[in-house]
């Protein structure tokens, strides 16, 4: 392929994950489903022409970028108000609870299906199947209420943020003899990261806003690769790093106290706040949009015709959304509907899935049963978002109904005031 079809390739895919994103609007059908058939369909197109696609490098560079942007875009997100506690705490409750039990669970699972497989490989592959996806969750609750949209968005992140802790830790530390060496190396590794997050996030901040040219923050973008990097080499837990950057960018007037908040200065950061989001959002649709296509184009469609996989992903799937129900039904309580059945894995369950080292890998545990998973928490996801706003429509029409018959006025009134009022409004 010449040059300028590779470019022309690129672009296209860039422009077709575009409408992607205003169907998945329209219809509540995540993104992602679409662009790994998009990828899967490039494949099939690439072995009818003779090539072989080898992209599984590729994936992993798309993948760490992808999981920094994440992060970086969730705490960004992540809003620290004293009236926000009560959800930042239930949600925090819920990943947290959710991703162990689940990782346990599918482990066990995992078990009976692999005969010889330790435990520790077995938790090892199930914390990716057990990690809620934000990247999918937070463009796709935006016509949720209030309420249940911040939840379902601090939930994905924490469960991002933990599971990928989580995840690396457990690899890091898997040699460990004893939970008291395991507990002494996870708190100093944490005690240590969080001290130099918070010094190099303040000094970071410090230098951004005094920078007067332009091209600031994309150099920023490669600052923090280069620290996490650097960290994830010395094995620190690094992305406390981009999650406390970006934690204090979000809520700098809560996070500041003494001589720092006479250093910062709230007009330029609340400005780095805005210009920074709306990079990391864009950087983020262009990271995810040649990450799925690319994992699509490396899938292995064999797998699927294997009953064992269905028969896993089955079960993979009733301990994920039983979990989640008992959990919300003992923190929540009430009103628990859709967001019980909004847990979609994503781009973190397939970086960490192909980020298991050679050591752990069990060639019987391909990435079949993953792919079906993935598929079907975005459906199950889209099918209670569309059923949650045909309700939402059903209940306004009810009301609307009632109150012409309260007033002894015909309904079509109802609307046309409504729309009198909006038109005014705005």
């Amino acid at each position: 392929m010449s040059a300028y079809l590779f470019v022309i390739s690129l672009c296209v895919v860039v422009i077709i994950s575009f409408f992607f994103s205003l169907i998945a609007k329209r219809t509540n059908l995540p993104s992602v489903l679409m662009l790994i058939l998009l990828g899967v369909g490039i494949q099939q197109v690439l072995l009818y022409f003779g090539i072989e696609p080898q992209y599984f490098n590729t994936l992993e560079v798309l993948g760490i970028v992808g999981l920094i942007m994440i992060v970086l875009e969730a705490a960004l997100d992540l809003e620290l108000k004293r009236d926000k506690w009560p959800i930042i705490w239930k949600s925090f409750v819920i990943a947290f609870v959710s991703l162990g039990f689940s990782s346990v669970l599918i482990a066990f699972v995992t078990q009976l299906f692999i005969q010889n497989l330790d435990f520790i490989s077995a938790l090892i592959y199930a914390i990716p199947f057990s990690i809620m996806s934000s990247a999918i969750i937070i463009p796709s609750v935006s016509n949720l209420s209030k309420d249940k949209r911040e939840f379902m968005i601090y939930e994905s992140t924490f469960s991002d943020i933990l599971g990928i802790m989580f995840f690396y830790f457990l690899i890091e530390n898997v040699d460990a003899s004893g939970a008291g060496e395991v507990a002494i190396a996870l708190g100093s590794n944490i005690f240590l990261t969080l001290i130099i997050s918070v010094v190099l996030s303040y000094a970071l901040t410090y230098i951004i806003q005094n920078i007067k040219t332009e091209a600031k923050f994309f150099l920023f973008l490669a600052v923090l690769v280069l620290l996490y990097a650097v960290a994830k080499l010395f094995h620190l837990s690094s992305l406390l790093i981009i999650l406390m950057f970006g934690l204090l960018l979000r809520n700098h007037k809560v996070l500041l106290w003494g001589k720092l908040e006479r250093w910062l200065d709230d007009e330029a950061i609340d400005g780095l706040f805005e210009n920074f989001k709306m990079i990391t959002i864009e950087s983020s649709f262009l990271v995810r949009t040649f990450f799925f296509v690319v994992f699509g184009i490396s899938l292995s469609l064999n797998t699927l015709v294997n009953w064992e996989v269905w028969i896993m992903s089955g079960l993979f799937l009733v301990i994920l959304y039983l979990i989640r129900y008992v959990m919300f039904f003992a923190v929540e309580r009430k009103d628990i509907f859709p967001q019980v059945f909004l847990a979609p894995r994503g781009l973190i369950s397939i970086l960490l899935f192909f980020a298991i080292p050679e050591d752990f890998k069990v060639p019987e545990l391909e990435s079949g049963a993953l792919l079906v998973v993935i598929i079907f928490t975005s459906l199950i996801m889209a099918w209670s978002l569309i059923s949650e706003t045909a309700n939402a429509r059903l209940k306004n029409k009810e009301k609307d109904i009632k109150i012409a018959q309260q007033e002894k006025l015909p309904f079509q009134k109802i609307k046309e005031s409504k729309l009198t009022d909006v038109f005014h409004n705005n």
